[in-house]
Parts: structure tokens; C-alpha cells; sequence
């Protein structure tokens, strides 16, 4: 509530609950910057986290302001949640969610070939794992969208074994476990990735972010990767609400990711020397 609270008096348009799907989850919110832009402007989907069983796009309704002060249209979904749906359920609805956004990013002034998936904790492996595992957006003979780069936040994607009951029903059968793994996609044409993780994190451990750097850099895929000392679990997507922005520069980084479309050299070499 307290990061929402700012956010709702943005410089933007708010479209709420627009359907892209069946389901009563498979709505989203769009944002729309209200300053005019000559050019199209990027476009980024946003998945919240939640372990895959809670969570609601309402409550980050300050991730999808920030964005629009960076100049992007943001798309922030719901999608449906454990035990309602198992893998690839809710796999299925984030890429339902982003073929949706990309056919309709020009109705929002938005550049379909510069879309970026982003998401903080579950989210950042759905963003992950719905880029690097092209079967989810290809199911149905689908086109898969071009993706330009990936934003995650506190992201799980190299965890396993899986040790809770609840991760191992929603991932499972264990013969599906290792499909549940972002790492076990790399792929030398993924695109540039931004990885930003806390190490105070203790839900989702730092290792996730510094792996999937690592096997993605030995492939020569581009990677920025953001180690925050100071910041736990929820602080990488906290600091993008304004109280919370003094915590770490995460608006920033996500700004110059989106702009330069470049990895940052100076991150690359120190997160070289902590893989090492």
C-alpha cells in the first residue's frame, strides 16, 4: 500500500483488466506514459512473484509507474495460480500474455520489436523461462515474438532439487522437474539479459542469478548482472516504488539496460569474478 500510494498520481493512463484469455485471471493492466513520444515507445511485461500461488498485478501497481517514467508502455498480467493450474499452466498464460501485448503494443504506442519480459522472484523464472524455452510461445503454431532483452528481478532459475511438497506437486511429475529450469535452456541466440538479485536474498538464493549469468556469458549471450549487498528478497522490486528507490539504483539499471540495449562491461567483469 505504501509503495502503491505515490504511484497512483502518476503522469500516465492506467488501462485496467483488459481480457487475454478465458480464465477470470487472464486479465491485464496496460500503462501508457502521457507524454507524447514521436516514436514508439519499448514495451515490458511484467510478472509478479508470488511461488507461483499468490500474488495479484493490482499490487505493484508502482512497478507499472515506474516504467512509464522510463518512457515504456508497461503490461502488467495476471495469470492463473497454484493449485488452480500446475506447469505449464501458468507457463501457457505468460505466453498467452505476451503474444497479447506484442500484437496489440501499436494501439498503445508501443514498439512491438522492442519488447522486453521482466518479472521479480516467480515471475523472473516465467520471463526467463517462457524466453528461453521457445515451446510456450510457439504451442498452437504461434509466432514467436522477438524478444529483445529480459529483466529479472530475485529470479529463481536454477533450483533445483525441489525440496517443498508444493514445488514438487506444481513442477512434477520428477521426470518434468529439470523442465522447470530456465538454466537448462540457455542458447547462444537468447536475448541480453538483465539479472539482479539481493545477497541478503534467503528465498530464492543469489546462486540462481549468478549461474544462469555465467551459463549464459559462456555461450556469449550479453548479461548484466547486478549483485546488491544490502538488499533481501522483496528490496529488487521494492526499490522501484519511490519511498523504497534510495534502497539500490534498480530504476537505473533497468533504464540504461533499455536504452543502451547493452551489457554493462564493468558489471560483466565483477560478476566474472564472482562466479570465479
Amino acid at each position: 500500500m505504501a509503495a502503491n500510494v505515490p504511484a497512483a498520481f502518476g503522469p500516465y493512463r492506467r488501462h485496467r483488466n483488459i481480457p487475454y484469455g478465458p480464465d477470470p485471471r487472464h486479465v491485464l493492466d496496460v500503462y501508457v506514459p502521457d507524454k507524447v513520444s514521436a516514436e514508439s515507445r519499448p514495451l515490458v511485461v511484467f510478472w509478479h512473484g508470488g511461488r507461483w500461488r499468490i500474488g495479484d498485478k493490482a499490487d505493484y501497481r508502482f512497478v507499472g509507474a515506474a516504467l512509464t517514467e522510463l518512457g515504456c508502455v508497461a503490461v502488467l498480467p495476471n495469470y492463473r495460480l497454484y493449485p488452480q493450474v500446475r506447469m505449464p499452466g501458468f507457463m501457457d498464460d505468460a505466453a498467452c500474455a505476451g503474444r497479447w501485448a506484442a500484437a496489440h503494443a501499436a494501439e498503445f504506442g508501443a514498439n512491438a520489436n522492442r519488447l522486453y519480459l521482466m518479472g521479480h522472484s516467480a515471475g523472473a523464472h516465467m520471463a526467463a523461462l517462457a524466453t528461453l524455452d521457445p515451446r510456450y510461445f510457439a504451442a498452437g503454431g504461434h509466432t514467436v515474438p522477438r524478444i529483445t532483452g529480459v529483466i529479472g528481478l530475485s529470479g529463481p532459475y536454477d533450483f533445483l532439487p525441489l525440496l517443498e511438497p508444493d514445488v514438487q506437486d506444481m513442477f512434477g511429475p520428477p521426470e518434468n522437474y529439470a523442465l522447470s529450469q530456465p538454466i537448462n535452456f540457455v542458447r547462444p541466440d537468447a536475448p541480453p539479459m538483465l539479472l539482479v538479485h539481493g545477497l541478503k536474498d534467503d528465498t530464492v538464493r543469489p546462486k540462481n542469478s549468478r549461474n544462469l549469468a555465467a551459463a549464459l556469458l559462456a555461450l556469449g549471450v550479453p548479461v548484466t548482472l547486478k549483485l546488491y549487498p544490502k538488499l533481501e528478497h522483496a528490496d529488487t522490486v521494492a526499490a522501484l516504488s519511490r519511498p523504497a528507490r534510495g534502497r539500490a539504483p534498480i530504476l537505473a539499471d533497468i533504464a540504461a539496460f533499455v536504452r543502451q540495449g547493452v551489457p554493462d562491461q564493468a558489471a560483466l567483469a565483477a560478476a566474472g569474478a564472482a562466479i570465479a
